[in-house]
C-alpha cells in the first residue's frame, strides 16, 4: 500500500509557514543558522532559507550536519566551523522525525555550543519517539504504525511525501 500524503504545492505551503514561524521566533536576531541534517534535512533547510530570504532582512547561514544514522554516537560534524554558529540563533532541521534518534544526537552536539536560541524543525513528525525530543516547527504530524515508512522526495520539479 502506498499513499501520497503531501504534494509539491502542499509542501511549499508548509515550507512558507515554517519560514514565517522561524522569522517570528528569531525576529530579534541579526543572524540565524539553519542546520540541516545531511541529505533531505539539508535540502529542506535550503528550501526554508530561500523563503526566509524573501521575507526577512535577517542574515541566514546554512550548515549541513553529518550524523551517522546507523551509529549516531559517532562524532557529529558540521559543514561550517563552530565559531560560525556560536552565540547565534540556530534551527536544527530534518525531513522526518521518526524515533527521534537522529534529532536528539544533533541536539546533543549543539548543546556543547553557546547559542542565543535553539529550535528544531521537521517536515513530518511521526509521533514514534524513543527519545524526549520534539519539533518546535513541523509541517505535518502523522500517527502511523511502526511498520509504515515515510519517504520524502525533493526533486527539481516535484516534491512529495509518501507513506509506504
Amino acid at each position: 500500500m502506498e499513499n501520497i500524503i503531501l504534494r509539491t504545492d502542499e509542501i511549499q505551503h508548509k515550507i512558507k509557514r515554517i519560514a514565517y514561524q522561524i522569522y517570528e521566533t528569531f525576529v530579534d536576531e541579526e543572524e540565524v543558522v539553519l542546520a540541516g541534517i545531511s541529505s533531505n534535512g539539508f535540502v529542506f533547510a535550503q528550501k526554508i532559507a530561500e523563503e526566509l530570504d524573501k521575507i526577512t532582512p535577517i542574515k541566514i547561514t546554512l550548515c549541513e550536519v553529518f550524523i551517522n544514522k546507523i551509529n549516531p554516537q559517532d562524532q557529529v560534524k558540521t559543514s561550517i566551523p563552530v565559531e560560525d554558529y556560536s552565540n547565534k540563533g540556530l534551527v536544527l532541521i530534518d525531513d522526518v522525525l521518526n524515533s527521534g534518534t537522529t534529532l536528539i544526537y544533533g541536539v546533543k552536539h549543539f548543546l556543547d555550543v553557546p547559542l542565543n536560541k535553539f529550535k528544531t524543525a521537521v517536515l513530518v513528525d511521526r509521533n514514534h519517539k524513543k527519545y524526549p525530543v520534539k519539533a518546535d516547527f513541523k509541517g505535518i504530524s502523522l500517527s502511523t504504525s511502526l511498520q509504515e515508512h515515510i519517504q520524502v522526495v525533493f526533486e527539481e520539479k516535484e516534491m512529495f511525501v509518501r507513506l509506504n
